[in-house]
């Protein structure tokens, strides 16, 4: 431990932590920009410099660590002043459509700029960079020029997701942040995790918006037919200024009912029905000398980087659609019929965490139901956007619960949401199926948790399956790498390409870690307060099988949830 001084505050801390965690563990705020808590010192805007007595230079408190009897001053006129140079220098090049950006009210530079009293004119003159916006990804929008190079979106790609499909070039002012060769998104072998706008601190990088198509479905007349995911319930009232892990599916409910949705179900049940196609397949695969380990199909994000990186293990791949996608063609076809509405005329649509699901659902594999199964999928971020502006009181909403006929899914459906919840949802039914005796214990928490990889066994009345669970993409590499040299001794491989899993995805509000403990704890507790906790006991499941599908695997089955995978090794070139 050592003894240092900041702003005439004594303070014990351990030696060789920064001055910024330092200020931090004493709530003295210190600016930061370019700084993000989960990823690597970058130490490159200088928002968050300090004075530190005996030095003539100011340092940078996010990367200066401290030492015995320093005494650091962090509002200093000096350092005011330099942090409101380097804040104007960034403005001079930094477009100022801040009330139409995507990003107005959640830039960190806007907030920056209001924190240091910026309202005077600028000193320098302004010189935009004149890059033209991409749109052309189905799921995030590129703008260049309105980049700070902080870097941050880079370490997401290329160090966690380890793809890179973006990267500096150029030098000086003309530096800029783009994919190679002067390719658009489209062109690239980007897997829409959107991860990198997860991370970007301003409006370079952002969602691509299709809350249009609702309005434009609603005045064409069209049936408003939604599926919301497991973890929107988690993550919407976040997206409303609410805390992380505050679960409200009634009110989101009452709150789309509000804005003009016919019907809102609950993809817990899809989820279900994943659990019932993808267990059933994998008891299959087991008995019957298929291919192993069979690994999880849930995670569009995934599958594109499987179908690019290992095009020849994609048998590996669960043929089974992902919740999403099995949902789409039952609305449109078993819900058409129960209720006499020609399918033309449903606009299916997904709330979802995910970017990755806009390029799922026009994916061309994805109409089995004689239509394109999902017309719409919103991310949580845009759904809470049209909230705001129908004026609606998210807080203050009374409670509604899913429609029928699917009702309220399953705990094992809700924790899909989670890493690892795909898995445990999946030995719950398993295990049940394939030894016809109850499972006492629910939790498996074996394969819970924010570890890279986790293990666990199963007992099967005597087979042992062995089972793994991978967030990250980094992560989903690694195993891939056992996979192609014949090691991996898994039967079954869950694979999320989010970290944290759905809960951490590129569709919902900004996170850190700190968010996705409290999403993923509030996950667990709605698994342990929903009546049903089993997928194969879910009454909605029951009924489609009886009704409708005849069981899991039939061909019929087989047409509307299962899906086939493709070789997209041509983007590497």
């Amino acid at each position: 431990m050592v003894k240092i001084n900041i702003d005439g505050q004594e303070l014990q801390v351990q030696e060789g932590i920064t001055i910024l965690e330092a200020a931090r563990s004493a709530n003295i705020k210190i600016p930061t920009l370019c700084y993000h808590e989960d990823q690597r010192i970058k130490s490159v805007c200088r928002i968050c410099v300090v004075e530190i007595e005996g030095q003539r230079l100011l340092q940078a408190a996010c990367s200066y660590p401290v030492s015995e009897g320093m005494i650091i001053k962090t509002s200093s006129p000096k350092v005011i002043q330099a942090r409101r140079n380097v804040l104007e220098l960034i403005l001079a090049r930094h477009p100022q459509d801040c009330l139409t950006c995507s990003k107005n009210g959640y830039c960190e530079l806007q907030d920056l700029t209001q924190e240091l009293n910026m309202k005077r004119p600028l000193r320098y003159e302004r010189d935009i960079r004149p890059h033209a916006v991409d749109y052309s990804s189905t799921s995030i929008v590129r703008e260049p020029s309105k980049c700070i190079l902080c870097t941050r979106c880079i370490e997401a790609c290329e160090d966690v997701q380890t793809i890179g499909v973006i990267g500096k070039e150029n030098r000086g002012f003309h530096t800029i942040v783009v994919p190679p060769y002067g390719k658009d998104m489209n062109e690239t072998v980007c897997v829409n995790c959107g991860q990198c706008v997860q991370v970007c601190p301003v409006g370079a990088l952002t969602i691509k918006d299709d809350t249009h198509k609702i309005y434009e479905n609603m005045q064409a007349g069209k049936m408003l037919v939604a599926q919301v995911a497991p973890s929107v319930r988690t993550t919407i009232a976040e997206a409303l200024g609410e805390a992380p892990g505050i679960a409200s599916a009634g009110r989101l409910v009452t709150a789309m009912k509000k804005l003009g949705f016919h019907r809102v179900f609950d993809s817990d049940f899809s989820a279900d029905l994943t659990i019932m196609e993808e267990g059933y397949e994998l008891l299959d695969r087991i008995q019957n000398g298929g291919v192993l380990p069979m690994i999880t199909s849930c995670c569009p994000a995934w599958v594109k980087f499987c179908e690019t990186y290992s095009p020849k293990y994609t048998k590996h791949l669960s043929s089974a659609k992902s919740p999403q996608q099995m949902f789409g063609p039952v609305i449109k076809t078993y819900f058409a019929e129960r209720e006499n509405i020609d399918p033309a005329n449903i606009c299916s649509i997904s709330i979802m965490p995910c970017t990755a699901k806009k390029y799922e659902c026009q994916r061309s594999e994805m109409n089995a139901s004689g239509y394109q199964d999902v017309d719409i999928s919103l991310t949580v971020q845009e759904l809470a956007n049209m909230i705001r502006e129908a004026g609606i009181n998210f807080a203050d909403l009374p409670e509604t619960p899913f429609d029928n006929p699917f009702g309220l899914g399953s705990g094992a459906g809700e924790i899909f949401a989670a890493t690892g919840g795909v898995m445990e949802a999946a030995l719950r039914t398993v295990y049940e199926v394939a030894t016809g005796q109850t499972l006492e214990k629910l939790d498996f928490h074996d394969v819970r948790g924010l570890a890279g990889l986790k293990e666990a066994e199963v007992d099967l009345n005597g087979t042992i399956v062995k089972v793994a669970v991978v967030h990250g993409l980094g992560n989903a590499r690694e195993i891939m790498r056992k996979v192609r040299a014949g090691t991996a001794d898994y039967h079954f491989i869950e694979v999320m390409a989010c970290p944290g899993g759905c809960i951490g995805g590129g569709g919902n509000p900004i996170r850190n870690w700190k968010k996705v403990k409290a999403r993923t704890e509030s996950v667990y507790q709605q698994d342990l307060d929903l009546p049903v906790r089993k997928s194969h006991e879910t009454e909605a499941i029951k009924k489609i099988y009886a009704e409708f599908l005849e069981k899991p695997l039939s061909d019929k089955a087989h047409h509307l949830l299962h899906t086939s995978y493709c070789n997209r090794q041509d983007l590497l070139r």
